[in-house]
């Protein structure tokens, strides 16, 4: 990077400096580069802020405050000292011009410029290029540069066929804005016209001046003009003698700066998705122009895979592409989210599997067709060929787990040595990032895999109750915990809630928790009353290990009875909410010991309940703060449970919003809420029938002639042949008691068929000579759901039936 004023030195050949102002609506500089305080010796704090007028000699493309305000800023007429014709500049027109100013320090210096309007929604109003014109002339008059082949026109008044390299060139020497905004100025440039001028910038870009530029060729050319200073007698300044920094070490240390700074800027959240996006945009446009990144379709998906060299079989899922052309260009051709392979004659399959940087100086014609061939039906040629491109891949532990196509437009520096090395020092940094996001992403998801294994999927619905269920992570604890839900069928419509909570966090108490659960849901299975199922459960607790630790809530609600059973283990109560005026309480049961201590009795408590009451249980991680007494809890959480509300998911979400804001939260939380409506006496239809086979009819007729009264004449045929095979095995197993035949009708149409005997029904495989053995085949066939379960005066038989649409 050239130190001092550019105007004191001559540029290196074919080369004019620029200097960049932006101007914004209130006509205060908002953007003053490196070449501007160069050429007019106004640091940027100076000028940044200040009347743009104090500072650039763009006479005519700014009004002066003093004057009257014209019609439109840009109706003068601008004039270009005799190297051009006079260019009228409407509202909207460019225009230039030519003056010698006084320089801070320095005498009057011969200054070209160019002012655009800039047009649309940014706050930027004018964009000014000036040059030096002293720096276009040799002191030999043999070489004299003539002024006027670099006179500043316009395209719809010249033919000049730099124009698309300047075009592209633009975005470059404004690092400060955004790609959407350099956009738009050059397609506005393009529009408006631009300078006839060759020029390749000269000021301080990113990481180090001329990437890719030979330093023996900057070092020769420092010399030469210190060389040419010391014969005119000038002083030589500091930056061009060889006690000055050597090039060699300020390109090292500002690819180091270059290298920190991006290590800051990406990895600042270990998700996957975010890691990727910081990756790409932080070598854009500083590194390179176009940055695509591509990452194993098993890194995407969060999946394990083959840590083994890639092959031509491998997909890359192209995961996101920043670049500085004009919106829209690369989107279409290569979408982000397209996966591919790639073949074995690529610079991206020689990447991939010898994990080290490919460098392509110049995509030439034949390379390009080669890579745009895995393109179907988009030709991409014209984006790449001419190009400088590295691939660099993205590893940790010696495992690839993408790669970076990186390229860098045709007008600029290509890559080199030097900046493979930064390429892959800056893909390593990036390759640790995204394993670390990737290892967390996929721990996550196995432990929320594992949690939504362990955690039961209930139904909104089941016999004469609505039911909705939440269960949040501890927050600083891990995914996974040790509470849990679950609503059980029983026999008679009832159905039975649990609420537990395993004593401890994390993984263990997760598994300790997937244990009780199948345990208590089995349990349940055997209709046990509430406190004779928490007393087995104790007991199980015990012989699993001391460590087996639980608190747990088991309520049992019948519907037709309106009746609510719960038994308590040492758990929070639960809250109910009448339906008659809205009022919540607390339930008053006896506490009782968690599950495992041993030794403890556990007494059940029965209430009434009428239809539209609901029942709240929760985990204490909802309630409890350390710190803080847990009855502030308890009272939010009858306050908030009180809440009306448009359904049971707005219920739920209610309670935890009253909550969860309240902060330190660190354990799991899990909520059931059950809307006991009960069942209607008109839904339920029973018989009691002698243990006698002439019965069987009577059974037959009866559930018929109900049937027909609640119009489901499309279910008759098939439920009197069910009823009829299980009344059949029912009387003849009945041993001399009552055989009760229950027809309930809900959301399902369900047949309950009690008898005396505790032996459950086995399904057989009957054979052709068989006589018996097929009754239970004909209601496992017929049946949308059926099931046997012992009772405490003999077993219960039931199926359920979809009731027909109305």
């Amino acid at each position: 990077m050239d130190r001092g004023t550019e105007r004191d030195t001559p540029p290196g050949p074919g080369r004019v400096p620029l200097a960049v102002a932006v101007v914004d609506h209130e006509g205060l500089v908002s953007h003053w580069s490196t070449g501007a305080r160069r050429l007019f010796g106004v640091p940027k704090e100076d000028a940044i802020g200040r009347p743009a007028l104090d500072l650039l000699p763009v006479a005519g493309a700014l009004p002066d405050p003093a004057d009257t305000p014209a019609p439109t800023p840009y109706d003068v007429l601008a004039e270009y000292d005799g190297h051009g014709t006079a260019l009228g500049t409407d509202l909207g027109y460019p225009s230039a011009g030519r003056a010698r100013i006084s320089v801070p320090g320095d005498d009057r210096a011969d200054v070209l410029w160019w002012a655009y309007p800039l047009l649309g929604p940014g706050t930027e109003r004018l964009l000014v290029l000036a040059a030096d014109a002293a720096v276009l002339y040799d002191e030999t008059p043999d070489d004299a540069v003539c002024v006027e082949r670099v006179s500043p026109g316009f395209a719809r008044h010249t033919e000049f066929t730099g124009a698309d390299n300047l075009a592209r060139g633009l975005p470059e020497i404004l690092p400060s804005m955004s790609v959407g905004e350099s956009a738009r100025i050059v397609s506005q440039v393009l529009e408006l016209g631009y300078p006839v001028l060759e020029f390749s910038q000269n000021e301080k870009v990113p990481v180090t001046p001329d990437w890719g530029v030979s330093r023996r060729t900057e070092r020769k050319v420092r010399r030469e003009r210190a060389a040419r200073a010391a014969a005119q007698g000038l002083p030589v300044p500091d930056d061009l003698t060889d006690d000055g920094e050597d090039l060699e070490y300020v390109a090292v240390r500002e690819r180091l700066e270059f290298l920190n700074e991006v290590s800051g800027r990406i990895g600042t959240s270990l998700d996957l998705a975010r890691t990727i996006v910081e990756v790409s945009r932080a070598v854009v446009p500083r590194f390179t122009d176009v940055a695509g990144t591509y990452l194993r379709e098993q890194v995407v998906a969060g999946e394990a895979f083959d840590e083994g060299v890639p092959d031509t079989r491998t997909m890359w899922h192209r995961v996101a592409l920043e670049h500085t052309d004009e919106p829209g260009r690369w989107d279409d051709v290569v979408p982000v989210g397209e996966a591919m392979p790639f073949p074995a004659h690529t610079p991206f399959f020689q990447c991939m599997t010898t994990g080290e940087p490919v460098l392509v100086p110049r995509i030439d014609e034949r390379l390009g067709h080669a890579i745009a061939s895995q393109f179907d039906k988009r030709d991409i040629r014209p984006l790449i060929t001419g190009r400088s491109m590295l691939v660099v891949p993205l590893k940790a532990r010696n495992v690839v787990l993408g790669f970076m196509i990186l390229l860098r437009h045709p007008e600029r520096a290509e890559f080199n040595d030097m900046d493979r090395v930064t390429g892959a020092e800056l893909a390593a940094r990036a390759g640790l990032v995204l394993d670390n996001a990737r290892m967390y992403t996929y721990q996550e998801a196995v432990a929320e895999t594992l949690q939504d294994s362990m955690l039961p999927h209930i139904a909104p619905r089941m016999a004469g109750c609505d039911i909705a269920t939440r269960y949040l992570p501890g927050t600083q604890l891990g995914r996974i915990g040790g509470d849990w839900f679950d609503a059980v069928k029983l026999p008679g419509a009832r159905t039975a809630f649990v609420v537990g909570d395993v004593m401890g966090h994390g993984l263990n108490s997760a598994a300790k928790m997937g244990q009780l659960r199948t345990a208590i849901q089995t349990m349940a299975g055997l209709d046990l009353p509430p406190a004779q199922l928490l007393r087995n459960f104790d007991d199980l607790a015990q012989r699993l290990g001391g460590d087996y630790l639980a608190t747990c809530l088991y309520a049992v609600y019948d519907p037709i009875a309106g009746e609510l059973s719960i038994a308590n283990a040492g758990h929070i109560p639960p809250v109910l909410v009448r339906a008659v005026d809205g009022g919540s309480e607390l339930l008053d049961l006896p506490t009782g010991a968690p599950v495992g201590v041993g030794g403890v009795p556990f007494e059940a408590v029965r209430l009434r309940v009428e239809p539209g009451d609901r029942l709240v249980m929760c985990t204490d991680g909802l309630v409890e703060i350390r710190g803080e007494d847990i009855g502030v809890g308890l009272e939010t959480l009858c306050e908030s449970a009180a809440h009306p509300a448009a359904s049971m998911d707005d219920a739920c979400d209610t309670i935890i919003r009253a909550l969860n804001p309240r902060g330190g939260r660190k354990d799991d939380v899990a909520l059931l809420m059950a809307r006991l409506n009960g069942i209607e006496p008109d839904d339920v239809a029973e018989w009691r029938l002698k243990p006698e086979p002439a019965e069987v009819r009577r059974a037959r007729a009866a559930i018929a002639e109900q049937l027909y009264d609640w119009g489901l004449a499309r279910l008759v045929d098939n439920t009197v042949l069910m009823v009829s095979e299980l009344v059949t095995n029912a009387v003849r197993h009945a041993r001399g008691r009552p055989v009760t035949v229950r027809l309930v009708r809900g959301e399902t149409l369900l047949c309950e068929v009690d008898d005396a005997d505790h032996e459950l029904p086995t399904l057989l495989d009957a054979g052709a000579l068989d006589e018996t053995g097929r009754g239970l085949r004909v209601v496992s066939t017929l049946a949308r759901e059926w099931g046997a379960s012992r009772s405490g005066a003999g077993k219960s038989v039931w199926f359920e039936l979809t009731l027909p649409r109305r």
